[in-house]
């Protein structure tokens, strides 16, 4: 099996057809831009955007949940825009300690702190001419949002321990899975810096948002693991697809590809059965049917009649709060569950005072 190409353009109504390993034909995903698939509405919009504002130097911000592809994205704006020959790196200001972040993304000079035996060059002064890639920026000190927000207004910086400014010609990318706005009103993330970084923003859906795109996606990563994994899986059959379009995938496409790699492990051949999937989706499955929709007592109207403002008032805190149970108290999902603005949904929350049990 050949690697399937990168180089079409995002049209997804062109979803052309390739052989699998059994030989018979399954769709081929269309890859817009180096390894994001999908031929849904919400990232033909994407597609869109990318092809936008690859080429402009503006300051993007990314937002979506984890596991949606954020890193991808990013890298696939740098891929195609004019400073594709020039670096792109990536930092994950999440995953690394305060106390070394500043150091990583802005080098320091010999001595600067205990154990700083030789000068380091920064991500910054590395990704010169090319592209940085701020993974998780909502996490990152405030102390490192000023010196960032340097770097976005005057296009220099100061290593850690040095007194020279150092002039860089980089295009920064950001992504984040927090509302920031709402960090901004909390206090947790500079305002100054959030409206330097919300020039571009670009929303990505979460996988349940695009549950068209899950059969492509299962075959563009099959066929990427055959390959990878030396294995000779032939495809998956219809009943185990219709659990993966059913599953509600919390960690999205990182989850899917994860829970693919391992089942192609373990199988290393044939077909794809129901059987070889994880109980949780077996299981989850028959949770959904049974739970379809919220179960909501509706009071009754008795003689004596009823308060309808008070009824109404009722019905609708307790849906919020089921919503924000199922959803781990998370904002955005709440608000996507019952299908109103997350502005709405906070004011509700305040309204009724809703809390988070112990």
């Amino acid at each position: 099996m050949q690697p399937i190409a990168a180089s079409q353009p995002p049209n997804a109504e062109n979803v052309h057809c390739m052989s699998n390993l059994s030989g018979h034909e399954t769709l081929s995903p269309q890859i817009g831009f180096q390894g994001v698939v999908g031929k849904s509405r919400p990232m033909r919009e994407v597609f869109r955007m990318i092809e936008r504002v690859a080429d402009s130097d503006s300051t993007v911000l990314i937002n979506g949940e984890t596991g949606t592809g954020k890193g991808l994205v990013a890298k696939a704006i740098h891929l195609n825009s004019y400073r594709k020959d020039k670096p792109f790196v990536a930092i994950n200001c999440g995953a690394i300690p305060e106390n070394l972040l500043e150091s990583e993304l802005f080098g320091h000079v010999k001595g600067a702190f205990t154990g700083a035996t030789a000068a380091k060059v920064g991500k910054f002064e590395v990704a010169d001419g090319g592209t940085i890639f701020l993974d998780e920026i909502g996490d990152m000190s405030p102390d490192l949002q000023v010196k960032v927000l340097k770097v976005l207004e005057e296009r220099e910086f100061e290593p850690v321990g040095g007194c020279k400014s150092i002039k860089v010609d980089v295009r920064i990318i950001a992504a984040t899975h927090r509302d920031l706005e709402e960090e901004v009103q909390k206090g947790n993330f500079r305002e100054d810096l959030f409206y330097r970084l919300y020039v571009i923003p670009i929303q990505l859906p979460s996988l349940s948002e695009r549950r068209v795109d899950i059969p492509l996606l299962t075959h563009y990563f099959l066929n990427k693991l055959n390959m990878d994994k030396n294995a000779r899986i032939s495809g998956i059959s219809s009943d185990a697809m219709e659990l993966l379009m059913q599953y509600a995938w919390p960690g999205n496409v990182r989850e899917l590809a994860n829970m693919l790699e391992r089942l192609v492990v373990l199988k290393a051949d044939g077909e794809i059965q129901v059987d070889d999937l994880p109980a949780k989706l077996r299981l989850d499955s028959i949770d959904e049917s049974d739970d379809a929709t919220f179960a909501v007592s509706c009071p009754e109207l008795g003689t004596e009649g009823i308060c309808l403002n008070t009824a109404v008032s009722e019905f609708e805190k307790n849906l919020i709060y089921q919503s924000l149970e199922k959803t781990d108290w998370v904002k955005n999902k709440a608000a996507k569950l019952l299908q109103v603005k997350r502005t709405t949904l906070v004011e509700k929350i305040k309204r009724y005072d809703l809390q988070k049990c112990a």
